[in-house]
């Protein structure tokens, strides 16, 4: 548009000059001040001077700009119609968008997430209660609709209906939770529905609210889930950042977080996940944990995530970190340190003044912050923006708001990780008994066979009703499932897996065939042999696994029966 406006600016003033060159000295026209009127008589499609009968030759000045002043005006007035329509065509098009991301919300996280997904090339619709500014949306991939997203016609405007995500994400989680009834309301009983992420600003509230929506028993009417920024920033530090492996005679890796923000307890717990999940060893690994109640902090996340003391050697130290550093500043006592403090202004001073904390590690001291986007680019914008020195590449703020802006990292929601895991237990246990087709990692699954997992996580809730029980934070203690209960789960598996395979066209068959879809286990329960119903048993087991390490447990309503566990 910029270039189209230039070329038409140029035309315009190329028509100016040659008609006032070719108009001088034309017929009567004597005076400068009557050749500059009847040139710009030009620009409105007539001239005085050339309406006919007109007795003498025309100048190809006067000619040439006869034709370019008129393009000139058709292009002015095309180009004014379209800014002044601007605002009813970016709502039609928002309207009429398909495929595309919503995202409503006022808040700096909303708006780097909307600019992080237009910077990949997804078509984006902002939803926001203030106006929108003319020319503040000046792309053609990002959109916007003013209004309160809480109204059904405000998100039928964004074209709810027709979008693949909607992210939720005010500042204000009731407001949220309203966001989201409405959202509901609106895509019940569509086949197609976009995935829904709900932003919540607490992360113990947004982790008992994924528990609550784990055991919903009509989850699989659509996508949801909630995320919090904390979780989300964790999990790309590690991916930005993977901790670097260590040889069998190597020394302990040894890291220190510092801090009681909700940020440092994720961190913990995602330290450790990443720990294992890498294939580390338990005592390769020592983590110091340092704040005002990290003694209580520490005994809180063992509680809750069993794999936590498996994974790694915690130590927690309720002192402050003014008092500790003096302990370990010679010689490098970490390999990395982590601050993670309330008052981030003190916290980037200290990062940014002591030389102790310099000295007191050997990679990186993490600085995480809300707040410090714009400091985070001046360290470390690239070659062309780096503006201040890292401390020989030690010193490393971390922003929290723009790195969780990862839309994959969002929609690595909880249903998509226990669906994961539940397909890496069948790579695990099937052997060479899995099928070319689903003997692959998660990436390179197929749709419709990544969906039978993410349908095997919805039907969770199912089998929490059959047993009377519900889903739950844990707080150091796993429901036990009795023989007689993990039978019944072990069938409703079995039904559940049957009726998804006969929705897909499967059918039975002595022998497996996947190309004409036939199985031998698509037979009822008491007709299935040993050898398939341990395959729902062990699926259930492991459901109880995957809960604990989400840090989930089974907490029964009612009274159990007295028997033997599993």
């Amino acid at each position: 548009m910029t270039t189209i406006r230039t070329v038409f600016g140029v035309v315009g003033l190329v028509a100016l000059i040659l008609g006032l060159i070719g108009m001088h000295g034309f017929r009567t026209v004597t005076s400068w001040f009557d050749t500059t009127y009847y040139t710009l008589q030009l620009f409105v499609l007539g001239s005085d001077p050339l309406q006919p009968p007109v007795d003498q030759a025309i100048p190809w000045q006067l000619q040439a700009a006869r034709f370019l002043a008129p393009l000139f005006t058709v292009a002015t007035v095309v180009e004014t119609t379209r800014v002044l329509l601007a605002g009813e065509i970016r709502r039609l098009r928002s309207r009429l968008a398909r495929r595309h991301a919503v995202i409503c919300g006022d808040t700096p996280f909303a708006k780097a997430l909307a600019a992080q997904l237009f910077a990949t090339g997804e078509r984006v619709v902002v939803v926001r209660s203030a106006p929108i500014r003319p020319f503040e949306l000046r792309h053609r991939r990002l959109l916007g609709v003013s209004g309160d997203a809480r109204s059904p016609e405000v998100l039928r405007a964004a074209g709810l209906r027709r979008a693949r995500w909607l992210y939720i994400c005010g500042d204000d989680d009731q407001v949220n939770h309203a966001v989201s009834v409405t959202a509901g309301t609106e895509l019940q009983l569509r086949r197609s529905s976009p995935w829904i992420f709900v932003q919540l600003n607490r992360q113990q509230t947004c982790h008992l609210l994924q528990a609550r929506r784990l055991g919903a028993a009509n989850s699989n009417r659509f996508r949801l889930d909630y995320f919090h920024v904390d979780d989300v920033a964790a999990r790309s530090l590690y991916r930005r950042h993977p901790l670097p492996p260590r040889d069998a005679d190597g020394r302990p890796l040894r890291l220190l977080i510092s801090g009681d923000t909700s940020f440092a307890r994720v961190l913990l717990v995602e330290t450790a996940r990443h720990w294992r999940f890498a294939g580390g060893q338990r005592d390769h690994l020592e983590v110091d944990v340092i704040g005002r109640d990290a003694g209580r902090t520490v005994a809180t996340l063992h509680a809750r995530f069993p794999f936590l003391e498996a994974a790694c050697r915690v130590r927690a130290h309720d002192e402050l970190l003014g008092d500790w550093l003096p302990e370990i500043s010679r010689p490098a006592h970490y390999d990395r340190i982590y601050l993670c403090h309330e008052d981030e202004q003190r916290m980037l001073d200290l990062a940014l003044e002591s030389t102790q904390l310099w000295q007191a590690v050997t990679e990186k001291v993490f600085v995480a912050a809300h707040e410090a986007t714009a400091l985070a680019d001046a360290f470390h914008g690239g070659e062309l923006n780096d503006l201040l020195d890292e401390v020989g590449g030690k010193l490393r703020v971390y922003p929290i708001i723009t790195q969780a802006c990862d839309a994959q990292l969002i929609a690595d929601d909880l249903t998509e990780r226990l669906a994961v895991r539940f397909h890496q237990r069948y790579l695990d246990t099937a052997r060479g008994a899995a099928s070319p087709s689903s003997a692959v990692g998660w990436k390179q699954l197929s749709e419709p066979l990544r969906n039978a997992n993410r349908a095997q996580v919805q039907g969770i809730a199912a089998k929490m009703q059959k047993l009377g029980c519900v889903i739950a934070v844990r707080n150091g203690e796993d429901g036990l499932i009795t023989d007689r209960e993990l039978e019944e789960l072990a069938e409703l598996e079995h039904t559940r897996w049957c009726e998804e395979r006969a929705g897909q066209g499967w059918r039975h068959a002595e022998r497996r065939d996947d190309r004409r879809r036939r199985h031998p286990d698509l037979v009822p329960w008491q007709d299935l042999g040993e050898a398939g119903r341990e395959k729902a048993r062990d699926a259930v087991r492991y459901m109880t696994e995957m809960l604990a390490d989400e840090g989930f447990t089974i907490v029964r309503l009612t009274e159990p029966v007295r028997a033997t566990t599993v």
